[in-house]
């Protein structure tokens, strides 16, 4: 799995009466969902942030806020040094 993000989307049908039941807006359920696959290793900070329509930073906030630990893989490493040589070029 590449460690770069595009921006194409794919949709995700959830019926209303689902949404409804967890009593959260679709952004919650959005953040929750985001959190999990986090949690599970299924997704990297990166990916997990975006999912959620958060910032990174936002996100590390909201996993800190929960006692959720950030582990930060090769995947993780690999992105951030690329924007570090990205911003050695400007």
């Amino acid at each position: 799995m590449s460690a770069e993000l595009s921006n194409e989307k794919v949709g995700l049908a959830i019926p209303t009466e689902i949404v409804e039941a967890t009593h959260m807006s679709p952004s919650e359920l959005k953040q929750e969902i985001a959190i999990m696959l986090f949690q599970k290793r299924k997704l990297t900070l990166g990916q997990a942030s975006k999912l959620a329509d958060m910032s990174q930073y936002q996100f590390q906030h909201l996993l800190a806020s929960r006692q959720i630990p950030i582990h930060y893989g090769v995947d993780d490493f690999k992105a951030d040094l690329k924007t570090l040589e990205e911003i050695k070029k400007l």
